[in-house]
């Protein structure tokens, strides 16, 4: 997939780019079985909530696993410091993915403020199509809907549901698994609109420091931060004609993509439709990757190698 243009990309803001999105988080993408957890909805940036999404305004709350898909159940869900929170209990080991779908929502600005929207949350080509038609000057009143995913791994078995497609009205769907991952490999998705592939959309990849980094025996180790840390800058793609993408993942931490699909809208009191996306996930260290029927095998012709040295030595001395 062909990178776009960091010139293109720098024609905005990086540090207010994604000030309206919406991700399904966790504080470490790697559970075990039958533990308990939370999902965090943050409301804002990918970094900071500003504030709690109701009930009433979640069409869809997925967690798939195990060839199945289960609703979560309004009791689950709690809010504090401005994140929702959903609770889980993980079942037996493999690939989950939960997904949110909110209500659509109406709002008016005027021209400038939905320029600046544009500008900020990157929708570049409606910017530029309003430049090209004289638009500019002309005030929208936007119907917008928001749809998010995240990709985590239970225990150390690999499972299909990476895949899963919860038929969001827009979604990214993986097409290889995230956890079979080493970094410095390629992560393969693809964005649908209404089920069908959505090509040449504008997508951003955005990446955060592991808190919590996932070692070989199945325990996590904590590494310090740096308190002044900020997501690096984005990166942006384009989706190809099959509405796919293949980005390069190249250290550990989590990945994040974005994107919004904006239209023009011919219904009575709009202006505009826009659906937005995000899919969270990721990418181990290398000792997570590490088999362990090889490590044992390694251990045993250790072993032996040092017993074999131990005879020879023993039977010369003799």
């Amino acid at each position: 997939m062909k990178r776009l243009s960091y010139f293109l990309f720098s024609f905005f803001s990086l540090a207010l780019l994604s000030s309206h999105d919406l991700y399904l988080k966790l504080d470490s993408y790697f559970l075990e079985p039958n533990t308990t957890s939370a999902l965090q909805l943050f409301n804002g940036t990918f970094d900071r909530s500003e504030n709690v999404i109701d009930r009433d305004r979640m069409l869809d709350v997925s967690i798939a696993y195990a060839g199945q898909r289960i609703q979560a159940a309004q009791q689950d869900w709690f809010e504090k410091d401005s994140i929702t929170y959903l609770t889980i209990t993980t079942e037996g080991e493999g690939t989950y993915v939960a997904g949110v779908s909110t209500k659509p929502r109406v709002l008016s600005m005027s021209a400038e403020d939905f320029n600046d929207y544009l500008e900020h949350d990157g929708v570049l080509d409606v910017l530029e199509s309003r430049q090209e038609n004289d638009q500019l000057n002309d005030a929208a009143t936007e119907e917008y809907s928001k749809h998010v995913k995240s990709i985590f791994q239970v225990g150390k078995t690999r499972s299909s549901d990476y895949g899963v497609q919860f038929g969001y009205p827009i979604e990214f769907v993986a097409l290889n698994n995230p956890y079979d991952l080493h970094p410095g490999e390629e992560f393969r998705t693809q964005l649908l609109f209404q089920d069908a592939p959505l090509a040449n959309q504008l997508v951003y990849l955005g990446y955060q420091p592991p808190a919590l980094t996932h070692t070989h025996d199945g325990s996590t180790h904590t590494h310090e931060q740096d308190q002044d840390h900020e997501h690096s800058d984005l990166i942006p793609y384009r989706t190809d004609e099959n509405g796919e993408l293949n980005v390069a993942l190249d250290k550990p931490g989590v990945w994040y993509l974005r994107t919004i699909h904006l239209v023009d809208s011919n219904e009575e009191g709009l202006t505009h439709q826009s659906n937005w996306a995000t899919l969270t996930f990721a990418v181990a260290d290398y000792h997570q990757h590490e088999d362990s029927s090889l490590v044992y095998l390694y251990i045993l012709g250790s072993l032996l190698f040092i017993g074999i040295l131990y005879f020879v030595f023993s039977t010369k001395k003799a």
